[in-house]
């Protein structure tokens, strides 16, 4: 959530960032007004109990009519006392339902418009020409059926569409690819992490998962628990309700978990192969840090994907994502997008959010800087989502006889393999 008093001093910037969201910019009014009411009813609830306790004083002293009368009044007071906290606890919950709907707020540099009005701001590695080597290339669901490493039909028929086996080879590069993520990752200074696929629903608000993102997360209806579409859920809810040290950060965590998404406003999207599927298993950075200092690192994020990427001998770019496709919680974003030969066109493989400081004043994380303690700021980064990523590099590093180059990055986790071979039928 955002600051209010920030909110109270400058609506407009809240306004113009609902209006770059494409949401309701009714809201901020709406915000104020019941912020207004519960600011008042505060201080009127405040000066009641004030009265209450001086004529409490008074009372013990007092004899005949006067007694009478204050009595009286005291009865009154009970009742105007109780009303006001009435209203207080009112408005304070209508001002508390109206800020977890307010996204954060965008950050002025964002370009402004729908998902197709990114700003393309790099471009890295050279696009094969596959033509030019005399061959039409395959894209991965044939490849990984030619090497044994991806069986679609048996993901159908266990679990329904979108689901999927890792097989032989396949199980092995994805293997080889979360432990050359998470090498990457502890020599950047990150911590590694084993997280929770399943969370309370204060981590999964905490986040802004339930807000526009709602539809697209699993919910156990009987343990009201959720699974995680990143790792960035539990890895964000680490610290809540605690105050760190400044002395401590930036704390930065690698997170590897199981991630499910309902995928439900994709119908018809990438129903073929891998790409985009309800369950798979990611590596996700996430750092805290003082507020002053989340440009910057959101910065660090990116160079360590593209690090990861450009290892990987993957053609990509980076681009600043518009702020219609942004999260709820994340002032700026970028993406990395790989090409993808088959579809000719790049595709999503990592991003990297600032929040701010809008989950710490969701989840209660603050930090101690001295006498001061304020809210800290939030990053997440994808470094290795692992279909997609598989995806990529069956794709690009594929070889006419429809074996795939492993690029030098993998080879050590994979025996020391160089190409990944065709099996056998």
């Amino acid at each position: 959530m955002i600051d209010l008093r920030l909110l109270r001093e400058d609506p407009d910037r809240a306004r113009a960032s609902q209006r770059a969201r494409g949401e309701d910019v009714a809201l901020v009014d709406s915000l104020l007004s019941a912020d207004e009411r519960r600011r008042s009813s505060g201080v009127r609830f405040d000066e009641l109990r004030a009265e209450q306790k001086q004529l409490g004083k008074l009372i013990p002293k007092a004899t005949g009519d006067e007694k009478a009368e204050l009595l009286k009044r005291a009865e009154q007071l009970k009742a105007d006392v109780k009303a006001a906290d009435a209203e207080r606890d009112a408005a304070d919950a209508e001002t508390q339902e109206l800020l977890l709907r307010l996204g954060n707020l965008v950050h002025p540099d964002v370009p402004v418009g729908g998902e197709e009005d990114f700003v393309t701001l790099e471009t890295h590695g050279a696009i094969r020409d596959f033509g030019a080597e005399g061959f039409e290339p395959k894209d991965h669901l044939e490849l990984g059926q030619i090497l044994g490493a991806i069986d679609v039909e048996r993901g159908a028929k266990v679990s329904g569409s979108r689901f999927y086996f890792l097989t032989g080879v396949g199980a092995l590069l994805e293997l080889a690819l979360v432990n050359a993520a998470i090498a990457q990752a502890t020599a950047a200074g990150f911590t590694p992490m084993l997280t929770p696929a399943l969370v309370r629903p204060q981590s999964m608000a905490g986040t802004g998962f339930l807000g526009q993102a709602a539809q697209d997360v699993y919910h156990l209806d009987k343990d009201d628990l959720y699974l995680v579409g990143t790792s960035e859920v539990p890895l964000a809810a680490y610290h809540m309700d605690e105050i760190i040290d400044a002395d401590r950060l930036p704390l930065r965590y690698a997170g590897f978990s199981p991630c499910f998404r309902r995928e439900a406003g994709s119908h018809g999207k990438d129903t073929r192969g891998i790409f985009r599927v309800h369950q798979f298993d990611k590596v996700e950075m996430f750092s805290y840090v003082a507020p002053e200092d989340s440009q910057a690192e959101h910065q660090r994020l990116l160079e360590w994907e593209k690090q990861w990427l450009t290892s990987l001998e993957l053609p990509f770019r980076v681009i600043d994502v518009a702020s219609g496709d942004l999260g709820s919680s994340a002032a700026r974003k970028y993406d990395c997008e790989a090409w993808i030969p088959t579809q000719g066109k790049y595709r999503e493989l990592t991003s990297t959010s600032d929040c701010t400081e809008f989950q710490s004043r969701r989840l209660s994380i603050r930090v101690r800087d001295g006498k001061q303690v304020k809210p800290l700021a939030t990053l997440n980064g994808t470094l290795c989502a692992v279909p997609r990523t598989i995806v990529a590099v069956l794709e690009n590093h594929q070889q006419a006889d429809g074996s795939v180059r492993v690029p030098e990055v993998l080879r050590p986790y994979l025996g020391g393999r160089e190409v990944l071979e065709p099996v056998a039928r």
